[in-house]
């Protein structure tokens, strides 16, 4: 209940505000710095470190084609927190220049719709893994363990791993994303425009009131109506036979 109570509060708050840049720095710094623990660990010496692993990490992660060993080499001044640091102005650097091909209001509504997706994906993820805990956790009895302090334990464990699986999905997503140029963002409003006017002159065809299809059936109709090739006779007249009786006592009797 707890974990549900934050995770609303978070949808919430995302959803109240229209700008999450400042949050999408913030994780880009702790992301960025989480993958080089895994390459540079803290407080290391460069002997031990894995700039190769390193370098196909950022180019995997992050889709940036950093030449940290040539970095290494070409400044001194370079140690581990000032590495750590470049690294993130550089991939600071990369997510601007994408911005500044698009709009602003664009890149804000990406950001904060692709938050919101992975945030609700993992979300439900996390309902189900705990749910499987949850069915499975009364064996932990059999070890001499308190199941209901083991499964607290575990969730809580299992919950920040989700909190810090949704922050890495959201900045490397973030990262590797096309986004619509200017050039791109035109074109479809023109393409939308064209559309629009495509429908308004159809709906005015539509209204001048003609009924093709009543038209169309009148034409079919009047082709088909019987039309008399010879002047219909009338009962008290002669018969046209030339018998000499009326047309009522003679052929008119028999039809």
């Amino acid at each position: 209940n707890d974990q549900r109570k934050f995770v609303y509060k978070r949808r919430s708050d995302l959803m109240e505000v229209e700008d999450i840049s400042e949050t999408i720095t913030e994780l880009r710094t702790e992301v960025t710095n989480h993958v080089i623990d895994g390459f540079i660990p803290p407080q290391s010496l460069e002997e031990s470190w894995d700039i190769n692993g390193l370098k196909d990490a950022l180019d995997h992660e992050f889709g940036a084609q950093f030449e940290v060993s040539k970095w290494l080499e070409e400044d001194d001044s370079l140690h581990e927190e000032t590495l750590r640091k470049r690294i993130v102005d550089e991939l600071t650097k990369l997510y601007q220049e994408k911005e500044s091909k698009t709009r602003s209001e664009i890149m804000r509504n990406i950001e904060k719709g692709i938050m919101l997706q992975v945030l609700d994906s993992h979300w439900k993820d996390h309902l189900a893994a705990m749910d499987y805990l949850r069915q499975g956790i009364g064996l932990r009895g059999f070890a001499q363990k308190n199941p209901e302090q083991e499964y607290k334990r575990e969730g809580f464990g299992m919950f920040q791993e989700m909190l810090l699986a949704i922050d890495y999905e959201v900045i490397t997503t973030l990262s590797k994303v096309e986004v619509p140029t200017e050039e791109d963002l035109l074109a479809m409003e023109q393409q939308m425009y064209m559309s629009e006017n495509m429908q308004y002159e159809h709906a005015d065809i539509d209204g001048l009131g003609v009924d093709f299809e009543s038209e169309e059936q009148g034409e079919n109709d009047e082709s088909l109506t019987y039309v008399r090739e010879q002047k219909k006779v009338g009962r008290n007249e002669p018969c046209p036979c030339g018998s000499g009786k009326k047309y009522k006592q003679c052929h008119g009797k028999i039809n």
